[in-house]
């Protein structure tokens, strides 16, 4: 089939899935030697023991049938060479996995766009979906790419708001993570954050052109991605992060909409806090001696937990440990799947993992 979505909601077709080969990323602050390189890998294997690898993928696989019994088709990257350390003119690193179909890749209508990511391990992560997008290009679907930045100096910029410290991008270069918007349409909403800039937002309504439009937010969460603060059910219903969203943040978007505030997410669960403090904060220091940055020194935060999957305007995938959620989305009425997502704070929820490339739909415009 050719690329066909349109939003977060229509009946889902066909998607792609992630992998789950983890290991954690590495950053290298000087060109390593061979010998620098086999131990600094040796501890990012150490960060993903086989034993959580085998319940990440037993719990993709479990997503994997759930779309499958609904009738929708699915692809998976081709992760074989993803830990490969390479080197650019300003950098050298390793990804971390192929896990996260949503956060590079933007499907608006027939066209795939591939996002200049801001992080140096995911540089070359893309080229992992390259079999499948090259299977919907050949069915005549549009593929582009954002430019490469050179990602060099310090364009990271820490700030501090409300006595808490954040990160900003600098608008030196066109930075952005597909997973900083949600669809709705002829309306994108974009998250400005540490994870897209302003330049981003501009260069994605030039490249869509006057069909779409590309309204921005600085307000309502400062970290990554958007898909644990505002989740569209369906045209006219959204579900809101309470504890990031509120009426004098909202997006002027859905100020015509029902919006179900939510804010009773189920906290962590005790091996996750335990793995992260017994194992993952030790080797980040480790690697942080031998001069090798990683992502090891924080976990995803608990609002990974409102990271779900819409299989319909009425069917949502969820992690079955948010019975509050559960419960609010079957009062609106919703058919609830709940599956297993043990390990979404190490690697990413429901929606993170998956990137809906077909579903049956229609440009059209939800708020004129």
């Amino acid at each position: 089939m050719k690329l066909n979505s349109h939003n977060e909601w229509d009946t889902l077709r066909e998607i792609i899935v992630g992998r789950p080969n983890c290991r954690a990323s590495l950053i290298f602050k000087k060109t390593p030697t061979e010998k620098e390189k086999e131990e600094a890998e040796e501890l990012a294997r150490q960060a993903y023991p086989q034993k959580i690898i085998d319940e990440i993928n037993e719990d993709l696989e479990e997503l994997c049938d759930v779309i499958k019994d609904f009738g929708a088709k699915v692809y998976r990257p081709d992760a074989s060479d993803i830990h490969k350390i390479y080197t650019t003119p300003n950098f050298t690193a390793s990804a971390e996995h192929a896990y996260n179909a949503r956060d590079l890749y933007l499907v608006v209508g027939d066209t795939v766009i591939e996002s200049p990511s801001q992080e140096k391990h995911r540089y070359f992560e893309a080229q992992a979906y390259y079999d499948v997008l090259y299977h919907y290009f050949n069915e005549g679907s549009n593929w582009i790419a954002g430019p490469k930045p050179k990602l060099k100096g310090e364009y990271m910029i820490p700030f501090f708001e409300d006595e808490r410290k954040y990160i900003m991008l600098s608008e030196d270069e066109i930075l952005f993570e597909a997973a900083n918007t949600v669809r709705m349409g002829k309306d994108l909403l974009y998250l400005v954050s540490r994870s897209g800039n302003q330049l981003g937002a501009k260069w994605l309504q030039r490249i869509l052109g006057n069909k779409y439009r590309v309204h921005t937010t600085d307000k309502i969460y400062r970290s990554s991605h958007i898909d644990s603060t505002v989740l569209c059910l369906r045209p006219g219903l959204v579900l809101l992060n309470a504890y990031r969203v509120n009426k004098d943040n909202c997006p002027p978007i859905f100020k015509k909409w029902e919006i179900i505030w939510f804010d009773k997410i189920i906290p962590y669960p005790h091996k996750v806090v335990e793995f992260n403090r017994n194992t993952r904060i030790k080797i980040y220091g480790k690697l942080l001696k031998m001069g090798v940055e990683s992502n090891l020194n924080g976990i995803a935060s608990e609002w990974i937990g409102l990271n779900f999957l819409s299989l319909d305007p009425k069917t949502v995938v969820v992690d079955k440990i948010q019975t509050n959620l559960i419960n609010v989305l079957k009062k609106k009425g919703l058919n609830v799947i709940p599956i297993s997502f043990r390990w979404s704070y190490l690697v990413g929820g429901i929606h993170c993992s998956t990137l809906d490339t077909v579903r049956d739909s229609k440009l059209e415009s939800y708020f004129d």
